[in-house]
């Protein structure tokens, strides 16, 4: 039976305005399976590549697709700025002055963290259409502001936090959880286990299997004749980058071996000086590329590096949209973590060594590079294997139906 939803995230882009893309991929998925999707989001996220243009505090507009609800916020600079959380307490709060009776009535309403605050006006919205409540939980909040960002437990935004956590957990239908060793955590804060859904992130195989080609000037910067060690994403605090090029000094008297680091973020700069400090010739930094020239760009590379820091925090599990994009590339992987859950282990698609780690980094390279070209293209078809079967947004979106 068809559904109509509502998914509030404040943060849910397209892959023409910007990351974020979950939301925008399950309403695509779920509309192919019959079901009425709006997604109701904040007009500018720091992630936004083409913000969308409104005029209204609330502005209807159809978005590839997609019906969106436009909820009009103001512009800041950093990810870290006292702005950026204003625009969160914002959202909410003009949420509460919306006319819910100008959209269709649902049957469903997903609301999406990372904020927690608009969890009020879902519950309020459900309760007055009596709708399912779907919480999906993408960060732990507040226990990330207390393990990453070192900021008191007693801190009054903290203790807000978890009292909308505890509240969130209470009230909903069903919580989903992007990261799958949580439910403990979520069960220690009130939450039914019977409550909890794994669904990670995901893969659009449509959007892949049609990427757009690099231009020739791009492909010029790509060293030929190298074995490529490739890094494609943001280049900021949580990518581990550091360790990457810490390895890349460890191999600089390996001629044959070269790193391609393609994207833009807060590090950039930081890591450029690095290089630069370090006369490591054997690194190319490339500006960011669009979304959809991710997968050619992923075909130059011989092996794929993705990195994270050593956080208590990751012990509840990761999923990086960048790691699934690797595997669909058939790439072979080095994995450098220590995490609750590992995909690349999973699959059998590449190494994984301890995080911060630059000397396993560069000694799993080398396994990789050392290894006959059949070794190297069985962990490719792993990959791939595994990201089709777990990780393509078809799946999770089926997976999400049952629950409605």
């Amino acid at each position: 039976m068809s559904k109509t939803i509502w998914i509030i995230n404040q943060y849910a882009g397209s892959p023409h305005i910007g990351m974020n893309f979950r939301s925008y991929y399950l309403a695509k998925e779920l509309q192919k399976e019959g079901h009425a999707v709006t997604v109701i989001a904040g007009s500018f996220s720091h992630l936004f590549t083409h913000p969308p243009e409104v005029t209204h505090t609330f502005t209807p507009q159809e978005v590839e697709g997609v019906p969106y609800l436009w909820v009009k916020l103001p512009k800041y600079s950093t990810s870290k700025s006292f702005k950026r959380l204003w625009s969160m307490l914002l959202f909410s709060l003009k949420l509460f002055f919306f006319n819910p009776y100008s959209l269709h009535k649902p049957d469903v309403i997903i609301i999406s963290s990372l904020s927690l605050f608009p969890v009020l006006n879902a519950y309020l919205y459900s309760k007055l259409f009596r709708a399912k409540l779907i919480v999906e939980i993408r960060d732990i909040w507040p226990l990330s502001l207390v393990e990453l960002g070192n900021i008191s437990p007693s801190h009054p935004l903290v203790l807000l936090l978890g009292w909308l956590e505890r509240f969130a957990y209470k009230r909903a239908d069903a919580v989903v959880s992007l990261l799958p060793k949580a439910k403990e955590h979520m069960v220690s804060k009130g939450l039914d286990p019977d409550k909890f859904v794994y669904i990670p992130n995901g893969i659009n195989l449509k959007e892949l299997q049609q990427p757009q080609a690099l231009s020739s000037e791009i492909i010029t910067q790509i060293p030929k004749d190298k074995f490529i060690v490739g890094y494609a994403g943001t280049l900021g605090i949580a990518n581990a980058l550091e360790h990457l090029l810490h390895a890349a000094l460890l191999l600089k008297e390996v001629p044959a071996i070269h790193f391609v680091i393609v994207g833009n973020g807060s590090e950039k700069t930081a890591l450029i000086n690095f290089v630069q400090t370090k006369q490591l010739y054997n690194v190319t930094f490339i500006e960011a590329i669009a979304k959809t020239q991710i997968q050619s760009m992923l075909q130059y590379f011989d092996l794929c590096y993705i990195g994270w820091h050593r956080y208590a925090l990751y012990r509840f599990g990761i999923s990086a949209n960048k790691l699934f994009d690797y595997m669909y590339a058939q790439k072979p992987i080095v994995h450098s973590v220590d995490a609750g859950n590992d995909p690349v282990v999973d699959a059998q698609c590449g190494i994984s060594v301890a995080p911060e780690d630059p000397k396993a980094i560069a000694d799993a390279i080398m396994m990789i590079y050392a290894m006959p070209e059949y070794e190297r293209r069985t962990m490719g078809h792993n990959a791939r294997t595994y990201v089709v079967e777990h990780h393509s947004y078809e799946v999770l979106a089926h997976t999400y139906a049952t629950l409605l």
